[in-house]
């Protein structure tokens, strides 16, 4: 049977903002266009005070994080639908034809290899391996030198899924990834071995749409635990040395979540945002004020969680209740599911419109 996507349209409209009391200082510091980015998820990556970017219609750029400004701009000649990955001195990215494409950080092309489907995530890189998920869920392995082939994980996939531009997050040797039907992977990176599978939630429901119980996020890596969440799921934390489940919760997602400093951050599929307990996935607060608005994964920067919505805000958190500390509109055009942090006071974002923007934080 052929696999059905789902996208990420929700009707629902998005909630009205409410007025806060400002006690951050945020501000815009420099902002830069790229091309629209269709319904393809772009995040952007940092090395070394440089930012790369990259568009549905092929573009990739190399920008200075400190005032924005360009270092070079080039045209991959065909639709991109993942990136930008960045490790090992590589800059890659995946296409819509199911190419895999590897830059040097100068923009030049080293290679193009060939996978089974379109690429919708971010190609990584460890260990002189591009780890690089495809559409149809296949995991591929890639010489970092050449391109070449050195393996290929697969797996049977249920006949409805959500399209979902989750990768993979790799760590200490190990590819972490999660599935359709709320299974969770880790591989060894070296050669496709799978390490361990374990369930993070059941498909419950008596229709397939109900049924749907799928890790449309990237699993995060945090001290010895991996966290996921799958969407009409749950929130779980795994041993990452053992595969064991270390607690779960009922939480649906679909951008996903973060980890730091003893919290688990999670976005729930209705926007209400999380903090919970990393040992035992107790709740510390909930913030539930951007109903319906689409909300991206959740970025902890010092004091703060920043969090993009689809109206093109970005709201910040106080770290410790929840409580709304700061907010900027940058365009009218939603904002990616996973921003990136340069350093502890920068956090770049980009829009479906293709708008880069740099926030500080003070």
């Amino acid at each position: 049977m052929s696999e059905r996507l789902f996208g990420r349209e929700i009707n629902e409209t998005p909630s009205e903002l409410n007025e806060i009391k400002t006690t951050a200082q945020v501000k815009l510091l420099w902002s830069a266009q790229l091309g629209d980015s269709l319904d393809a998820d772009f995040t952007t990556q940092s090395d070394n005070g440089f930012l790369y970017a990259a568009s549905a219609n092929g573009e990739i750029t190399k920008l200075s994080v400190a005032d924005g400004k360009q270092i070079w701009r080039i045209n991959s000649g065909e639709p991109l639908t993942g990136g930008v990955g960045l490790g090992g001195n590589l800059l890659l990215l995946g296409t819509a034809k199911g190419y895999v494409l590897a830059y040097d950080l100068s923009g030049k092309l080293l290679w193009k290899s060939k996978v089974s489907s379109q690429v919708l995530s971010s190609p990584k890189a460890d260990y002189g391996v591009v780890v690089v998920r495809c559409g149809d869920s296949r995991i591929y392995g890639l010489n970092a030198v050449d391109g070449s082939r050195k393996w290929v994980y697969e797996r049977a996939t249920p006949a409805l899924s959500l399209r979902s531009s989750a990768g993979v997050a790799l760590e200490g040797g190990a590819a972490y990834a999660g599935f359709a039907g709320g299974k969770l992977i880790a591989l060894r990176v070296e050669d496709g071995k799978v390490i361990w599978e374990v369930s993070v939630a059941q498909p419950k429901g008596t229709t397939e749409i109900e049924r749907i119980a799928d890790i449309t996020s990237m699993p995060v890596v945090d001290g010895s635990l991996v966290y996921a969440v799958a969407y009409q799921g749950k929130v779980a934390a795994v041993d990452r040395a053992s595969g064991r489940l270390a607690w779960s919760r009922d939480i649906s997602s679909y951008t996903g979540l973060n980890a730091e400093d003893a919290k688990v951050y999670v976005t729930h599929a209705n926007s209400a945002i999380y903090a919970l307990d990393f040992s035992t996935g107790k709740t510390f607060w909930r913030q539930g004020d951007l109903k319906q608005r689409r909300i991206s994964a959740p970025l902890p920067m010092g004091n703060l969680i920043a969090l993009g919505d689809v109206e093109g805000y970005v709201h910040f958190l106080n770290r410790e209740d929840g409580s709304f500390a700061a907010r900027l509109q940058l365009e009218n055009s939603a904002i990616m599911p996973q921003m990136l942090a340069v350093g502890s006071s920068i956090i770049i974002t980009q829009t479906r419109k293709g708008g880069i923007f740099a926030i500080s934080i003070k």
